[in-house]
């Protein structure tokens, strides 16, 4: 199944870099290309993509708006950010508005490339230690907004699951992958897939991000002080 992606940076370089890169690849799709949030919006409703590689800081409408939006359409697309260290202010905002990973325009770029595929997928958290320190950062702050719609709105969801799937989602909240919980646990890397899959049934999270979100809303990982 190929992944369409919808690029979205007021940078061109950055636009054609990846353009090209995703070109050769035989799994992904660039099926068009915005230069700020507003235009991105429109393709989002037109076009349906599967993955939305948005830029933070563009003129107009800015990428956190954008994700807010497009978010918020009917069978939405999932949003990586663009961003380096010093955007924290703004991650956190796109955080909130709904968005599913987070890339650093230092990474290079077939590393950009595997990040789609990982979030397309809903299978892993994107730069591990940096959406780790993200999502922390984000739920030490009790007066932040939540990212997604009320992830324990249907607190009696959290009381269906059973104790290894507490397990489980507290390690999601700690940004583990997979392979890395299954190492914890001591179980197969099928298992831990499993346990996973059926937390995003039983608790109606989009991905990753939103599962480690309850895990922090619901106790299971503590708040930095």
């Amino acid at each position: 199944m190929t992944v369409r992606v919808l690029l979205v940076d007021d940078q061109p370089l950055m636009l054609v870099g990846l353009g090209i890169l995703i070109g050769d690849t035989d799994d992904l799709e660039v099926v068009a290309q915005a230069a700020n949030g507003r235009e991105a919006v429109r393709l989002v409703r037109e076009l349906h993509p599967d993955v939305v590689v948005m830029d933070i800081r563009m003129p107009g409408m800015d990428g956190i708006e954008a994700t807010r939006q497009a978010t918020a359409e009917p069978d939405p697309p999932k949003i990586l950010v663009l961003t380096t260290f010093d955007d924290d202010e703004y991650v956190y905002g796109a955080l909130r508005a709904g968005a599913s990973g987070f890339l650093l325009k230092s990474m290079a770029l077939d590393a950009i490339l595997d990040a789609i595929r990982v979030v397309a997928a809903g299978d892993a958290l994107i730069a591990p230690s940096v959406t780790r320190r993200l999502i922390a950062d984000f739920t030490a702050t009790p007066t932040t907004p939540k990212p997604h719609p009320e992830p324990l709105e249907h607190p009696h969801q959290i009381a269906q699951i059973t104790d290894r799937e507490r397990e489980v989602l507290a390690l999601v909240g700690q940004g583990l992958s997979n392979a890395e919980i299954a190492e914890r646990l001591i179980i197969s890397a099928a298992t831990a897939k499993t346990h996973v899959a059926r937390l995003f049934a039983k608790l109606e999270a989009r991905d990753r991000v939103h599962l480690a979100i309850i895990a922090f809303e619901s106790g299971l990982v503590p708040r930095r002080r």
